[in-house]
């Protein structure tokens, strides 16, 4: 089996010629053989062993001086050569044939797996219209920053990750997310470096350098996963090793015992141990892996799901527990103010929102962020002095003004009492509260000053995977710093089976610590900084494609759009790899074992030995290319 960065390089295309160039060279030689004297059959075979099997010979050669150790690409070599020895050129030359042949269709798994890359990366434009002082120059994409402004026109495919700042029009994702319809954008959507603009004039505002791109980071993540092969093939690799000297030891005795009390002719022998050669030569095993591992890599990659390692479409199968982020993970993210009070006296409201804006427009929080948008402050003209700015992740933000301690934040963070809480929220319509909601409190050296109610609106797809998760007998958690109300209602909605609510982040790392304790094989999925400890310590770390850079690094795999349902897409595809897997190995070693239990029975010849070995590792090769759809 070719490894990924093997020495040689040939295409599929190039080995495939010089595989049916070895083969018009075994028809010649065989009609020279059976209908002429001329010894020069012998040339033409010869020919078509060093055709054939030029490309696994100097890659055998050059993998055993780089590991030094034998490998099966030697061990075919060998029998061929043996089986030329004892006069069976057609059937050495043959086996040379599909071996080549066989050869050809790794290459072209690789190579078809390589194509995907390469298709992502055709789709990344070169250049930019970039706009300065109302005039547009074509740059490269690369030299983009973030702050530049930048023109797409109808037709183009986006550059760069940004915001639109100006017009309309609809977007086609489907080279990263794999869905066909097209997205309609305004002003302040989020587009991404990639994607085709398929009617409207738009002008973007950069928010990313082309390296840090959603679209860069899917091509880092599929190549990285590529060489990587997970724990069943590494084991398979290390047993070829020992397994190749195991065979040729095999062969050895194969040859010297039978022949030495008279069992079998010396010749007998010889034909045996060439078949052994052949036969147990363990081709299709250390095949049953990478091929249906490199198709379902390319398959999750054109649906929006990159794997940072194999490991982990391996693993994901067996996950049995998920815990789920709330904000952004089971929420759009995207919450807004439904509600606001200011209580205290000492200032007028519009003196409160001015105070509350300048705190707030420090915090990267979503709820800071819809809270400012709410609040609509216009600066002051003398900027409001803040001191020792404290932004706690999973609490909220402190400050000092003039000497007096502010607190915006949870209930906990501006110690509020439940019983306080109950009472000021029995006073709002429950029309405010229908979706879910959270409440931020702000308080002024520990006095209540305003608090803001704020909803956010559940996936769609989200209800719908966790249902189809608990199908699978997966335990579903929902972990959030939300108070227990807001935490309950969306739990509530999305049906999952706990609820933690108020967790720190090392609340988060707890949970995933406790239910891998038990043996559980657990899911993490988020999307924000607070869920990186959580995302690494978990055995499937998962972020959402739009979730923050720490998130997105942290995670082993990433939804490049913040959709769920990919998420039992991927899930089944892993399920579908292990069972390919599993018939792979258990199909090459049950051929192994008849062909050898045929030759020590002298039932077999070395053709149909040829054909048994080859033809099985060419259909354990076949049953792999299936994932690819």
């Amino acid at each position: 089996m070719r490894r990924r960065g093997s020495p040689l390089e040939l295409s599929a295309r190039t080995q495939l010629l010089m595989a049916t160039t070895s083969g018009l060279f075994i028809l010649t030689a065989w009609m020279m053989e059976k209908y002429s004297d001329s010894p020069y059959y012998v040339l033409f075979y010869l020919l078509a062993f060093i055709v054939g099997g030029y490309a696994k010979a100097i890659e055998g050669i050059q993998e055993s001086i780089k590991d030094r150790q034998l490998n099966v690409e030697l061990l075919m070599m060998f029998a061929a050569i043996g089986s030329a020895a004892i006069g069976y050129w057609g059937e050495g030359a043959v086996l040379i044939l599909i071996f080549a042949y066989s050869g050809a269709l790794e290459m072209y798994t690789l190579q078809k797996s390589d194509k995907e890359i390469k298709a992502l990366i055709s789709l990344q434009p070169e250049e930019a219209w970039l706009l300065l002082e109302d005039k547009e120059r074509r740059v490269e994409a690369s030299s983009l920053e973030p702050g530049n402004r930048i023109k797409v026109k109808p037709g183009e495919r986006v550059p760069a990750d940004g915001i639109i700042v100006k017009g309309n029009s609809f977007i086609n994702e489907s080279a990263l997310t794999g869905e066909p319809l097209a997205r309609e954008v305004h002003k302040s959507s989020e587009v991404l470096a990639g994607t085709l603009n398929q009617s409207g004039l738009l002008e973007i505002s950069v928010t990313k350098h082309m390296k840090d791109s959603v679209f860069q980071r899917m091509i880092d993540l599929v190549n990285n996963a590529q060489n990587d092969a997970p724990p069943v093939q590494r084991k398979i690799e290390e047993f070829e090793t020992k397994y190749v000297l195991f065979v040729l030891l095999a062969a050895a005795l194969t040859f010297l015992v039978p022949s030495s009390i008279g069992i079998w002719s010396y010749s007998e022998s010889l034909y045996r141990a060439c078949v052994l050669l052949v036969v147990a030569s363990p081709c299709a095993l250390v095949a049953s892996t990478m091929p249906a591992l490199l198709a379902s890599l390319s398959n999750a990659a054109k649906h929006g799901i990159l794997f940072k390692s194999g490991v982990f479409l391996e693993k994901l199968s067996q996950v049995n527990v998920i815990a789920f982020d709330k904000t952004g993970t089971l929420t759009k993210g995207q919450p807004s103010v439904k509600h606001a009070e200011f209580l205290h006296s000492s200032w007028k409201k519009e003196e409160l929102a001015s105070i509350i804006y300048e705190i707030e427009k420090n915090s990267i929080h979503p709820l800071a962020k819809a809270i400012n948008e709410h609040l609509k402050v216009t600066p002051e003209k003398t900027p409001i002095e803040l001191v020792g700015f404290e932004d706690v992740p999973g609490k909220g933000v402190k400050a000092t003004i003039q000497s007096i301690i502010w607190k915006i934040g949870s209930r906990e963070w501006a110690d509020i009492t439940e019983k306080q809480e109950f009472e000021l929220l029995k006073k709002i319509d429950d029309s405010a509260k229908d979706t879910g909601h959270t409440v931020v409190y702000v308080t002024a050296d520990d006095q209540l000053a305003a608090y803001f109610l704020l909803g956010d609106t559940i996936r769609e797809e989200a209800v719908n995977a966790i249902k189809d998760l608990q199908t699978k007998q997966i335990l579903t958690i929902m972990l959030t710093g939300d108070s227990k109300r807001g935490a309950e209602m969306i739990g509530r909605i999305a049906k999952v089976d706990e609820i933690a609510y108020s967790c720190m982040p090392e609340d988060k790392v707890n949970t995933v610590k406790k239910w891998r304790e038990k043996d559980a094989v657990v899911a993490m999925i988020g999307d924000g900084v607070n869920d990186a400890p959580a995302l690494a310590i978990a055995d499937v770390g998962v972020a959402m494609g739009m979730g923050s850079d720490a998130a997105i690094e942290t995670a082993d795999v990433v939804l490049v759009k913040n959709d769920l349902s990919k998420l039992l897409y991927g899930m089944n595809l892993s399920e579908r790899l292990s069972k390919v897997i599993k018939q792979n190995i258990i199909f090459s070693i049950s051929v192994i074992l008849l062909l050898l239990c045929a030759n020590y029975l002298q039932f077999l010849t070395l053709p149909f030995g040829v054909i048994g070995h080859e033809g099985s590792t060419i259909l354990v090769i076949l049953n792999g290319l299936r994932l690819l759809k």
